[in-house]
C-alpha cells in the first residue's frame, strides 16, 4: 500500500465512524432490512437519488424517515396521488396585493432528504418537475431557477403489484436514480422481533404512533459532515483493473455476445453510459461504509444489481419466459472475468 493510500485509509478510518453510530440509530426502529439501509447509506455518500420497490408493509417509509432522523438535516415527505400538480411540489408564486409584486412561495421539495412516496401515482407533469430537481439540484418558479439546499436526495418508494391507476416512471426519470432497490420480506425471526417491538408501541405513545420518535433516534451527523464525506467518497482509489471490470460488466448488456453470453434474444437495451459512472461511485461508497480507502471486485458485484435492474430493458421473449433483469445480471456477473 503507497504511502498516500495508506494516509487516505487513515482518514476514512477516521471519518467513516459515524457509519456505525447511524447504524445503530437505525437498529432501533427497523428490525433486519440490512442491504436496504446499507444501500441508503450509499445514495446518501455517494449523492445519488434511490428507488424504492416493494410490497405494502414492509418498512420503506419508516426506514427513509429514520435514516433522515440520524441527519440534523431538513426532510420532507410527499404522497403522490393523481391530483398533485407541480406547484405542489416546487412551490408558485404568489401575488401580494399590498406590493403589487408576485413573490415565490417554496414548495416541500426545498429539503436535504425527500421522500417521494408512490411516485408512480402523479401524472407526468409532476413527474418531470420533479426530474430537473433530481438532476440539476434546482427548480424554476416562475422565470427564476432556485438551488436546492445541499446535500439534496431524493427517495422514491413504488408498489409493484397495484397498477390501476399508476403512471409508469419514464426511462429517462427511472435512469436518474442511482439505485433501485427490491424490498423483500423479512426473515420468520426478524418478523417476530417486529412483532415484539411494535405491538409495544403503536397505539400507546401519544406521538401520532411514531416509532422513530418513541425510540429516541437521534442525529448523528450534519449536513456538512455529510458532504465532506461525499468528497472522501469520490477520493476512494479504484484500480484500473476494477475500473476495467466495471465497463466489462456493464458492455456485457449492450453486446452479451462478445462476453459470450447466450441472453442477446432477452436484452433489448443495455445499461446506458450513466451506469458506468453510477457503479463505480456506488462501489466507492460501499467501500467507504466498510471503512476501506480501495474498491474491491466484491463491492462492485454487491452494487450491480441495483445499479443495473432499471438500466436493462427487457424483450417481449423475456418476459414470456419470465426472464428478469436480476437473471441477466446475475449471468453476467458469472461469466464475466473477476479481476
Amino acid at each position: 500500500m503507497s504511502s498516500e493510500l495508506a494516509s487516505l485509509q487513515e482518514t476514512i478510518k477516521e471519518k467513516s465512524d459515524f457509519i456505525d453510530r447511524m447504524n445503530s440509530e437505525i437498529a432501533k426502529v427497523i428490525v433486519g432490512q440490512k442491504p436496504m439501509v446499507d444501500r441508503l447509506m450509499v445514495g446518501l455518500l455517494a449523492g445519488g437519488h434511490v428507488l424504492l420497490e416493494g410490497v405494502p408493509g414492509l418498512a420503506k417509509t419508516l426506514a427513509v424517515k429514520t435514516l433522515a432522523q440520524t441527519i440534523q438535516a431538513t426532510f420532507q415527505r410527499i404522497q403522490f396521488t393523481p391530483d398533485l400538480l407541480p406547484a405542489d411540489l416546487v412551490g408558485t408564486l404568489i401575488f401580494n396585493q399590498k406590493e403589487g409584486t408576485f413573490t415565490p412561495r417554496k414548495g416541500p421539495i426545498f429539503a436535504n432528504i425527500v421522500l417521494a412516496d408512490e411516485i408512480n401515482r402523479a401524472p407526468a407533469k409532476v413527474q418531470s418537475a420533479l426530474l430537473e430537481a433530481m438532476q440539476e439540484h434546482q427548480v424554476t418558479i416562475g422565470e427564476t431557477s432556485y438551488r436546492l439546499p445541499e446535500p439534496f436526495m431524493v427517495l422514491a418508494t413504488q408498489n409493484p403489484i397495484e397498477q390501476e391507476g399508476t403512471y409508469p416512471l419514464p426511462e429517462a426519470q427511472v435512469d436518474r436514480f442511482m439505485l433501485k432497490l427490491k424490498v423483500g420480506y423479512p426473515s420468520r425471526r426478524e418478523e417476530r422481533v417486529i412483532l415484539d417491538k411494535m405491538t409495544e408501541v403503536l397505539g400507546t405513545t401519544g406521538k401520532d404512533d411514531d416509532p422513530v420518535a418513541e425510540f429516541g433516534v437521534q442525529a448523528v451527523i450534519s449536513p456538512n459532515e455529510i458532504q465532506e464525506a461525499r468528497s472522501l467518497v469520490r477520493q476512494i482509489y479504484v484500480d484500473e483493473k476494477i475500473k476495467n471490470y466495471i465497463l466489462d460488466i456493464v458492455f456485457a448488456t449492450r453486446n452479451p455476445e462478445e462476453a459470450k453470453l447466450e441472453i442477446g434474444p432477452y436484452i433489448k437495451y443495455g445499461a446506458s453510459p450513466r451506469a458506468t459512472i453510477f457503479l463505480a461511485l456506488a462501489a466507492k461508497a460501499y467501500a467507504f461504509l466498510r471503512h476501506r480507502a480501495y474498491v474491491t471486485p466484491d463491492d462492485v458485484k454487491t452494487m450491480a444489481p441495483d445499479v443495473l435492474r432499471h438500466r436493462i430493458i427487457l424483450t417481449y421473449e423475456a418476459e414470456a419466459e419470465d426472464v428478469r433483469p436480476e437473471d441477466i445480471i446475475k449471468a453476467i456477473l458469472e461469466e464475466v472475468p473477476v479481476p
